[in-house]
């Protein structure tokens, strides 16, 4: 009896292992290439920095004491947010545009093509159904939505940044993949053709179009969809078009990269960078607030966009407070800050565009 129980635990635990939200493995010319890579080390990737999971002083059994004993207030919003959804089909592909989802989902257009980043529009951030919820009202925009989409760009594959659902309902529209190396394993394993997927290592870039050039970039961080952290590569992204230079961060903590970054590429005439779901305890992996001006300043950047804040909550503080510090500590810098409702359109060529505290209300 016991060994048959533990013979259907073994299958369950097999079967489930083998989800397809879980992700595809690492194989053949894919894991050659990965091994190639010098950010490649006994078996995973590696941070430019020594980057531990969390900062001194703390331990994973605090940390998840805490998170199970959390009661801070305000972490999820009392009343649905305030957004506005436009009509992507209708917009002119002349329009150079971005429209923030809430979280790090973003959709842009600029010089003719258009651009998807880190869309998850299932209503969770998990591989778990109902966990980690959508604040009320913030998935206004589904795969239906969206028009053809030039290229998906995918920063790293945790679960709030690469969901399976919205993937597999946006495939069909879906023209080219760019991501980190071995995140493509995912993609084929739903579906996607390997001459769609395009794979970089830090520093390697590619020209995607005429007059558009992709550079991914090192970020501080982690990745990892099952138990194993590491085994594919996170990224940030230099996209420069005919006109504009643009920094898409991703997830990270903050490292001499973004210097190095911003002296090789800058200046930026916009970057997208995360301000939420930070902690003292894992100050190595996300960005602190008052770490954020010293991002923006160091990349050379003239206008921001503040993401990764707004409709999930994965770290202990008040729903709003990322957009409150950001704002703050933004005035009489020498950059911008621009903080739209979700949903609503961003013009990429009008520095003047203003917005009001929205959180606020």
């Amino acid at each position: 009896m016991i060994l048959t129980i533990l013979i259907l635990l073994a299958a369950v635990a097999v079967y489930l292992y083998n989800l397809p939200v879980f992700g595809g493995e690492f194989s053949g010319k894919r894991l050659v290439r990965m091994k190639q890579s010098p950010n490649y080390k006994n078996g995973t990737f590696q941070n430019l920095s020594f980057t531990p999971s969390l900062a001194e002083g703390f331990t994973m059994r605090k940390v998840l004491w805490d998170f199970l004993t959390d009661k801070t207030e305000n972490k999820i919003p009392k009343i649905q947010l305030p957004t506005q959804k436009i009509n992507l089909k209708e917009q002119p592909i002349t329009d150079n545009f971005l429209v923030w989802m809430g979280h790090s989902s973003y959709y842009f257009q600029i010089d003719g093509k258009r651009f998807l980043v880190d869309p998850v529009f299932s209503g969770n951030a998990s591989p778990i159904p109902g966990t980690t919820k959508a604040f009320a009202g913030t998935d206004i925009y589904m795969p239906e939505d969206f028009p053809e989409i030039d290229f998906l760009i995918i920063s790293h594959d945790h679960y709030d940044h690469l969901d399976f659902k919205t993937v597999k309902s946006l495939r069909p529209k879906i023209s080219q993949v760019i991501c980190g190396l071995g995140v493509g394993s995912h993609f084929e394993k739903w579906g996607f053709d390997e001459d769609k997927i395009t794979e970089l290592d830090w520093y390697e870039d590619e020209i995607i179009s005429q007059g558009f050039k992709i550079t991914s970039t090192p970020a501080r961080h982690f990745s990892g969809r099952r138990f194993k952290r590491n085994n594919t590569l996170w990224s940030s992204y230099v996209l420069e078009t005919p006109t504009k230079k643009i920094f898409l961060g991703g997830d990270s903590g903050y490292d001499f990269h973004f210097k190095e970054i911003g002296d090789k590429f800058g200046p930026f005439d916009w970057a997208i960078l995360e301000n939420g779901q930070y902690n003292e305890k894992w100050r190595y992996i996300h960005t602190l607030p008052d770490e954020f001006i010293k991002v923006a300043e160091e990349l050379n950047v003239k206008n921001v966009l503040p993401v990764h804040s707004g409709k999930f909550a994965l770290a202990q503080h008040t729903w709003d407070e990322p957009l409150q510090k950001v704002f703050e500590n933004s005035k009489g810098k020498n950059f911008k800050i621009s903080t739209p409702i979700i949903g609503s359109k961003l013009n990429l060529d009008d520095d003047s565009q203003t917005f009001t505290e929205w959180w606020k209300s």
